[in-house]
């Protein structure tokens, strides 16, 4: 009797487990892992499914279309460019099982009879300034290191402020390390997205909070203020965009950002501990905004972006002196979106050209994605910064 309870126990066990599919009860590293029976609420079918295994399902409730494949991110963990073609069942559910695929985050939309959507059954939706993507999270035999582990975690706080720059409420989130106490004073990185990002971004996307957490415990990273503005201040469709874009975020980091950040934290207000980075528009504004105030700025971050040396102010890089007046120049960029031509090269190839200290990188199994940016973060930018002060 007693090892038929057991074995009752331990189906219902398996029952609770599977059933946690996209559940959103835990920050949970395998969210979406085959085997539950219960639909996300207000799904119609289960959809994506990741097996142990690495093969993902995708399914899709549509019994008028005539054509649905998946596109996104996801191609680069099945190392393939080619959409995935669904195939129809005889209810109306098309689906398809792909893999393995490389443990990752991933983004991807599904294209029916032409039209791009998010996938309406997955509860996992990414938040921007464009339009929607679905996020598939395929999980690896644990917690990742952008995974939230059990280890002492840092606060996001969000402000909201009035800006005279664009003239209109703006937010920012502001991320400080476990056990932050304003006794004491710390370094800050201000971290920016790209084109059609939000504040929020970072966050939501790029995980940096559990990245940081994770250095810190590991002691790979030093503990740090990590401020997220939005800088996004024109729209991006703009004609003038570049034009305008450029000079104005300058104006609102150097008149909005940093006074409130340093109204607000115990922080170190002194160019050594101020560190400026970002990914795609985002790095251009990091590499102009941050080269033309070195006064203010001692660590630059450049990911995936680069050039524009038209908006760098004229003798900046041919400065003998430019070397004593960066702490960390960083260009990286992913292996799958750099030639001998991208930007990034080229940027590299100028400050080796001008003789300019830096380091260049091109890595992950990523392109211009978040599989890139956070493998930068992780793996290069942040070991690095902030160590020599």
């Amino acid at each position: 009797m007693l090892n038929k309870h057991l074995i009752l126990f331990f189906l219902l066990l398996g029952v609770f487990q599977l059933n946690a599919q996209q559940a959103h009860i835990n920050l949970d590293w395998a969210p979406q892992r085959a085997g539950g029976s219960l639909t996300p609420f207000m799904a119609n079918t289960i959809s994506p499914e990741v097996s142990d295994d690495h093969m993902v399902t995708f399914r899709l409730k549509a019994p008028e279309a005539k054509e649905v494949t998946v596109s996104g991110t996801v191609m680069r963990g099945l190392k393939s460019n080619d959409p995935i073609k669904l195939t129809k069942g005889a209810d109306g559910l098309w689906s398809a099982t792909v893999g393995p695929v490389t443990p990752e985050i991933y983004k991807y939309n599904y294209v029916v009879d032409g039209v791009r959507i998010v996938d309406p059954a997955n509860t996992y939706v990414g938040f921007a300034n464009q339009p929607g993507y679905s996020v598939l999270v395929v999980h690896g035999d644990g917690p990742a290191w952008y995974d939230a582990k059990d280890v002492p975690h840092g606060s996001i706080t969000r402000h909201i402020y009035k800006s005279d720059v664009t003239n209109g409420q703006r937010e920012m989130y502001v991320y400080t390390p476990p056990g932050y106490d304003k006794s004491k004073k710390y370094p800050v990185l201000y971290l920016f997205g790209g084109s059609g990002e939000e504040a929020s971004t970072w966050m939501l996307t790029g995980r940096v909070n559990f990245i940081m957490d994770n250095m810190i415990a590991d002691g790979t990273a030093v503990p740090m203020i990590i401020a997220m503005p939005n800088n996004q201040v024109v729209h991006r469709m703009d004609p003038k965009h570049t034009e305008i874009s450029f000079p104005r975020f300058n104006d609102e980091m150097l008149q909005e950002v940093i006074p409130l950040v340093e109204a607000n934290y115990s922080v170190k207000a002194d160019k050594h501990n101020r560190a400026i980075s970002g990914l795609s528009m985002g790095g251009r504004h990091a590499q102009i905004i941050g080269l033309n105030n070195l006064d203010i700025f001692g660590s630059i971050g450049i990911l995936s972006a680069a050039e524009s040396l038209d908006l760098i102010k004229p003798g900046v890089l041919d400065d003998p002196k430019i070397n004593d007046k960066i702490d960390y120049l960083f260009v990286g960029a992913g292996t799958h979106e750099t030639t001998p031509e991208s930007r990034q090269t080229l940027m590299h190839q100028t400050f080796e050209e001008k003789n300019i200290e830096h380091e260049f990188y091109v890595g992950s199994d990523g392109a211009h994605d978040f599989i890139t940016w956070k493998h930068l973060l992780y793996y290069k930018f942040l070991p690095k910064l902030f160590k020599t002060n």
